[in-house]
C-alpha cells in the first residue's frame, strides 16, 4: 500500500493534529481496510475524521468503485453481535460447551433489575440457551419505565420520549407493538419573567442564537475535549458567545434566560453541564417522538421472553454480592443474598442497579469495587428530573382565539420538529417560562419551568392534561413538600396546585372564575425519593468531569472478567444512548454478548475467557478495553461494528448526530 494517502499510514497525523478521532493507523486497520477494498461497493468507514481528510479519502478511493460513509466516533461503541439471534450454536452442554466454571451444565445467570436493560439481557441469554433467574426489588417489571393514572388516563411516570428514529432499537419495538407516537409541530411558546409573552421578533432571534450555540458547544467538545477545562460548563461557553453576538443588554438577559430550558433535558441546572463532555449528550440522528400512548406495549414486549422462559423473583431488592477473583481451573460462581435472606448461586451475574443506587451502596459488593470502578461511580453524576402531570376538565389553553397572548418561535434543534403530514397547531404545546418574578420561590438563578400540552396528542390518545418538567432546585423544592402527603389527600392537590398554578394561568384562555380552568386531578413522580431508582433520574456529565468517557467504559467493563459481575444500564450505554430507553436496551444487549463471547472463548480455550483474568484486570486499571478517545482504537469494536453493518447493507449513516431533546424522562 505504498501509493496510499499519507494519512492511511502508521505515520499520518498525530493526535493533536486530529483531536476528533483517527484513521485506520495500525497494520491490523490496514489489513482490515485493505481486504475490504477488494471488492467494489463495499463500505469504508472513516471514523471521526476531519472532512479535509475525508474529502481526499474519498478522492483516492472513488476510483475503485468503493463507497464510503462517515460516521462520528460516537457510534464506534454500539453494541454489535449480529450472531445473538443466530438459532445455532446455543449455549448447551450437548453443543460442547465444556467452560472450567460451567463444564456439563447450562451457564446460569443472575440479572439485578427487571428494567429494559436485565430485560433485554435476559431476552438474548434466554435466546442462546442460558438458564436465567431475575431478582427484582420491586414489586413489577419496568424499573423506570412505568406507568399511572392522572384523570381517567395513563401516562408515563418515566421516559416519555424515543431519542432518534435512525437505527433506534426502541423505535422498531414501538412500531411491532402499534404503539402511537408523536412527532410535535415547531412551535414554542416563551413567558417572560414578569408573566408576559417575550416579543415575537426577539423570541426568534434569541431562540436562533441558542440551538446554533448549543450545536456549536457539541462540536467544540468533541474537536477539543482534552483542551477545555474540567470547570468549564455550557453555560460559561454560551455566555462567552453571546458576548460576541450583535443584542443588547437587555436582549442578552433574555438569552440567558432561554438557554436555562438545558436543565430540563438533563435534569440539573445549566451551569452544572460540562463542556469538556457535553458531546456525551449526543445521540441517535432522526425525530425525536413522544410516546403517546405510553411505553407500555414496549416494555412488554421486551419483556416477553423473560416473562415465559426466566424466573422472575420480585420484591427481593439484593443486599450482598459475593464475588471473588476468578481463579483458573475452578467452579466460580457468584453469591447474591437478598433482604428476605434468600441466597442465590449464579455463573455469572449482570447487575443493573441505577447509577445512583451505585453511589450510595458500594459496600453491597464483597470484596470491595476496584478503585478505578468506585472512583468512574463517584465521577459521574446524576440529574434530578421530576414531571407533573396537571389534568383539567378541558383544554382551556386551546379553546381560547389567538389574541397575540402567546409568542411561538420555530425550535431548530429540538424535539418540536416539523410533522410534513399534518399542519402545526394554532397554539403550541410548548411553553417556557422563564424564571418568575410574578411568583415566590427561593433565591436561585433556575427557577424556570417548561410544560406540554397533552391535549395536542393524536386523537385516541389526547387529554386535557398539562406535563410540567421541573430540575434542580425547583424539583427539589416540590418533592420536599408533598414526600409525606398521600397522592388522595387534599392537602397534596392543594401543595402541587399552588406551585404551579402561577404557571399555567399565564397560558390563552384561563380564567380564574371557569371551572375548566381548575385541576381536577394531579400527579407528581417523586424520583428523588425512590431509593431503587437511586434517588434520581438519569446520568449526567457535570463540571469538573475529567475523563468522563473512561468513566462510562469502565463502568460499561465492570468486573465480568475478573471477578463474574456484570454491569448494564443507561449509565454503561453506549455514548451515543447514554441516559436514555435505547442506551438502557442496548447496555443489556451488550453485556449478553460480551458473556456470551467470554464463556465461548473460555470454553474454546483461546485465551480470552477466565484463564486470562490477570492481563485483563491490568488492562482495566491502565486503559479500559474498548476506549476510543485520541490515541486509541478499539480494532476489535471497530471489526465487529464494521462487518456486521456490510451484512446487514447498512449504508446510509452519516455524522450529523443530533443532540438528545427534549427530554430523557
Amino acid at each position: 500500500m505504498a501509493d496510499e494517502p499519507a494519512f492511511f499510514s502508521n505515520t499520518g497525523q498525530s493526535k493533536e493534529e486530529s483531536p476528533s478521532g483517527e484513521w485506520f493507523r495500525t497494520q491490523q486497520s490496514l489489513s482490515l481496510a485493505s481486504a475490504c477494498l477488494q471488492a467494489p461497493g463495499v463500505l469504508l468507514f472513516a471514523i471521526g475524521c476531519r472532512r479535509r481528510d475525508f474529502a481526499l479519502f474519498l478522492s483516492h478511493w472513488r476510483r475503485r468503485g468503493t463507497r464510503a460513509v462517515e460516521i462520528s466516533p460516537l457510534a464506534l461503541d454500539l453494541p454489535v453481535f449480529p450472531s445473538l439471534h443466530s438459532t445455532t450454536g446455543r449455549l448447551k452442554h450437548r453443543t460442547g460447551f465444556t467452560g472450567p466454571s460451567t463444564m456439563h451444565r447450562t451457564p446460569h445467570v443472575g440479572i439485578v433489575g427487571a428494567g429494559l436493560a436485565g430485560l433485554r439481557c435476559a431476552d438474548v441469554l434466554l435466546d442462546r440457551g442460558f438458564r436465567v433467574t431475575i431478582l427484582e426489588a420491586r414489586d413489577r417489571i419496568g424499573g423506570r419505565v412505568c406507568q399511572s393514572d392522572v384523570g381517567g388516563f395513563k401516562v408515563d411516570v418515566g421516559p416519555n420520549w424515543i431519542h432518534g428514529t435512525q437505527n433506534n432499537p426502541i423505535l422498531d419495538l414501538s412500531n411491532g407493538s402499534k404503539t402511537i407516537t408523536h412527532a410535535w409541530g415547531g412551535l414554542q411558546n416563551v413567558i417572560d419573567t414578569s408573566g408576559e409573552p417575550l416579543d415575537e421578533g426577539l423570541v426568534g432571534r434569541i431562540s436562533d442564537f441558542i440551538w446554533t450555540t448549543v450545536e456549536d458547544a457539541f462540536e467544540y467538545s468533541r474537536l477539543n475535549r482534552d483542551r477545555i477545562p474540567p470547570g468549564k460548563s455550557l453555560f460559561d461557553f454560551i455566555k462567552e458567545q453571546l458576548g460576541k453576538a450583535e443584542f443588547s443588554e437587555v436582549e442578552k438577559e433574555k438569552c440567558i434566560e432561554l438557554s436555562k430550558l438545558w436543565g430540563s433535558y438533563i435534569g440539573s441546572p445549566i451551569d452544572r453541564q460540562s463542556l469538556r463532555f457535553f458531546f456525551l449528550e449526543e445521540c441517535l440522528e432522526g425525530t425525536n417522538l413522544f410516546v403517546a400512548s405510553t411505553y407500555k406495549k414496549i416494555v412488554d414486549s421486551v419483556a416477553a421472553a423473560a416473562l415465559k422462559r426466566a424466573e422472575i423473583h420480585l420484591n427481593e431488592p439484593v443486599i450482598k454480592i459475593e464475588a471473588n477473583p476468578r481463579v483458573s481451573g475452578t467452579n466460580h460462581q457468584v453469591r447474591v443474598t437478598t433482604s428476605t435472606g434468600s441466597q442465590y448461586l449464579f455463573d455469572e451475574l449482570v447487575t443493573t442497579f441505577p447509577l445512583g443506587w451505585l453511589k450510595q451502596n458500594k459496600t453491597t459488593f464483597q470484596p470491595a469495587l476496584p478503585t478505578h470502578l468506585s472512583k468512574a461511580i463517584d465521577n459521574i453524576s446524576y440529574g434530578q428530573l421530576e414531571k407533573v402531570y396537571i389534568h383539567f376538565p378541558s383544554a382551556f389553553w386551546e379553546q381560547a382565539p389567538n389574541t397575540g397572548r402567546s409568542t411561538s418561535t420555530k425550535h431548530p434543534l429540538s424535539a418540536l420538529q416539523q410533522n410534513p403530514q399534518t399542519s402545526p397547531p394554532e397554539v403550541s404545546p410548548f411553553t417556557e417560562f422563564l424564571t418568575p418574578s410574578y411568583t415566590n420561590h427561593p433565591t436561585t438563578p433556575f427557577w424556570n419551568q417548561q410544560c406540554v400540552s397533552l391535549a395536542a396528542l393524536p386523537g385516541p390518545c389526547a387529554h386535557p392534561t398539562l406535563l410540567f418538567y421541573l430540575y434542580g432546585p425547583s424539583a427539589t423544592d416540590l418533592i420536599s413538600q408533598i414526600h409525606a402527603l398521600p397522592p388522595s389527600s387534599k392537602e397534596y392537590h392543594d401543595t402541587i396546585n399552588t406551585f404551579l398554578q402561577p404557571f399555567y394561568s399565564r397560558l390563552p384562555g384561563y380564567d380564574p372564575s371557569s371551572l375548566n380552568c381548575h385541576p381536577t386531578a394531579i400527579l407528581a413522580t417523586q424520583w428523588q425519593r425512590d431509593p431503587w431508582a437511586g434517588n434520581g433520574s438519569y446520568s449526567n456529565f457535570q463540571v469538573g468531569l475529567e475523563a468522563g468517557d473512561r468513566d462510562i467504559e469502565i463502568m460499561r467493563e465492570g468486573m465480568g472478567v475478573e471477578r463474574g459481575v456484570w454491569f448494564a444500564g443507561e449509565h454503561t450505554a453506549p455514548f451515543v444512548g447514554l441516559g436514555t430507553t435505547s442506551g438502557a436496551y442496548w447496555s443489556g444487549e451488550a453485556v449478553a454478548g460480551r458473556i456470551c463471547e467470554f464463556l465461548l472463548a473460555g470454553a474454546a480455550g483461546t485465551g480470552t475467557g477466565a484463564t486470562t483474568t490477570a492481563s485483563t484486570t491490568t488492562s482495566s486499571s491502565t486503559g479500559i478495553r474498548g476506549e476510543r478517545g485520541p490515541g486509541g482504537t478499539d480494532f476489535r469494536a471497530l471489526e465487529n461494528f464494521f462487518f456486521a453493518l456490510i451484512g446487514t447493507r447498512i449504508s446510509n449513516l452519516n455524522s450529523n448526530i443530533l443532540p438528545r431533546l427534549p427530554y430523557k424522562l
